[in-house]
């Protein structure tokens, strides 16, 4: 399914104009199309028929609340990051059971928020982390359910800012100290061992690294059934690669094959927690033309200054990331395309959202840059006190505004009544 594409010479997402959007919203805003995210999950479900498989969605992708009812409409687990995204998710009515927490850092006051709220499990990364969730399931007489994170030491062969699988990453236990946490686990009264997880990566465009890693987890399951701890679920975590530009779209069917061969007849429910993959292209921002800066001479650049910037989207600047660019309204003469760099106002020169693109180009141009529905607003910042986009999410040919535009004001008022 294409949420946008172009009807009479103007973009639209789902049945609604991006125009219409922009003019009733203003610039910069992120645009989500509803029944692109509603496709991509039935899509998982689909290569998935054949396995026992609950989709909790990765918050980190896309926080916003809007987006979040959708998927727990959907009947969607989620996977959390902090204690700021189990309030988010606490906030639209999900089940507290329906919860993994996941990340290296869970601090005292999360894991006990956590635990008073009764989360599915806890996704543990270190033997410190281990200690530290049995003590304050202790100390609130509570059972903490736990699953092991293992890092396999299986390269990904992804970008090095987003590879997690292998030794020399932050994430997870050695395979080889897996047992030993285990049986420390099983024999506390305040754990209870659920699962076994693993995320080796994001943006994985092949089935044989996760598959690799699978095995292996599979394995040390099988050693702790003969020790008599049984794991409930298998977490083989998300990082499931979308296109942005030509890239393969990751082979989602075959992935299925390969765990449902690889599990077998194991009585073992599986947990997948995709983000990027059901939200990324399912998102636009809109931006405007501000100002264009043609050079006399073709060895300069030629700039235009759009009224987004690097802290609405960061990802070009801090992954050296790819953005279609396409202009909202069809251009007629492509005689008139220039190559042109999609610069913001902010004071950085890595402020830029898109290099060498050949557009023809007018000063109040409206601008879509494409496939920004994941880690594009759950990034963005007030750097040079600027206020970050609204949100607006699009249901066939209705739009409301799922997060408004941040003002001055906003930021301000967690400072005026200090000092």
């Amino acid at each position: 399914m294409q949420p946008f594409a172009l009807r009479n010479g103007v973009l639209h997402a789902e049945g609604v104009s991006l125009e219409t959007i922009a003019e009733a919203v203003g610039t910069p805003v992120y645009v989500y199309s509803r029944t692109y995210f509603e496709n991509r999950y039935q899509t998982i479900l689909n290569a998935m028929a054949k396995l026992n498989v609950v989709i909790c969605y990765a918050v980190k992708a896309n926080s916003n609340l809007g987006v979040l009812r959708c998927f727990a409409n959907l009947g969607a687990g989620f996977d959390i990051v902090s204690g700021g995204e189990l309030q988010r998710v606490i906030s639209i009515g999900a089940a507290p059971a329906r919860v993994v927490f996941s990340g290296v850092g869970k601090s005292v006051t999360e894991i006990d928020l956590a635990l008073k709220l009764g989360i599915g499990c806890f996704n543990v990364e270190s033997a410190a982390e281990l200690d530290r969730i049995a003590a304050r399931a202790e100390l609130l007489s509570k059972v903490a359910p736990i699953s092991i994170r293992i890092n396999p030491d299986v390269d990904a062969n992804t970008h090095p800012y987003i590879s997690t699988g292998l030794k020399e990453n932050k994430f997870g236990v050695p395979a080889t100290h897996a047992i030993d946490l285990y049986r420390q686990a099983a024999a506390s009264e305040s754990l209870s061992v659920r699962g076994i997880d693993c995320h080796i990566g994001s943006q994985l465009d092949t089935v044989a690294p996760l598959a690799e890693a699978c095995a292996i987890l599979l394995e040390i399951v099988d050693q702790l059934e003969s020790l008599h701890i049984h794991i409930e679920h298998i977490d083989m975590g998300g990082g499931l690669g979308v296109s942005y530009r030509d890239e393969e779209e990751f082979d989602l069917e075959t992935y299925g094959r390969h765990l449902a061969a690889l599990i077998g007849e194991r009585d073992i429910k599986l947990l997948l927690e995709p983000g990027r993959f059901l939200v990324a292209n399912g998102g636009v921002l809109l931006t405007r033309v501000e100002y264009l800066k043609p050079q006399a001479t073709p060895e300069h650049k030629n700039f235009a200054v759009v009224d987004a910037a690097m802290n609405d989207l960061l990802r070009p600047a801090l992954y050296q990331a790819w953005h279609d660019v396409v202009p909202v309204k069809a251009q007629a003469d492509a005689a008139d395309e220039q190559c042109w760099d999609i610069v913001g106002p902010v004071c950085e020169s890595g402020d830029f959202l898109a290099h060498e693109r050949h557009l023809a180009l007018s000063a109040g141009d409206l601008l879509a840059v494409l496939s920004a529905g994941a880690y594009g607003m759950v990034q963005s910042s007030n750097y040079n006190t600027r206020g970050r986009p609204a949100e607006v999410l699009v249901d066939g040919s209705n739009f409301q505004v799922v997060r408004r535009r941040e003002t001055t004001m906003d930021q301000l008022r967690l400072e005026l009544n200090e000092g």
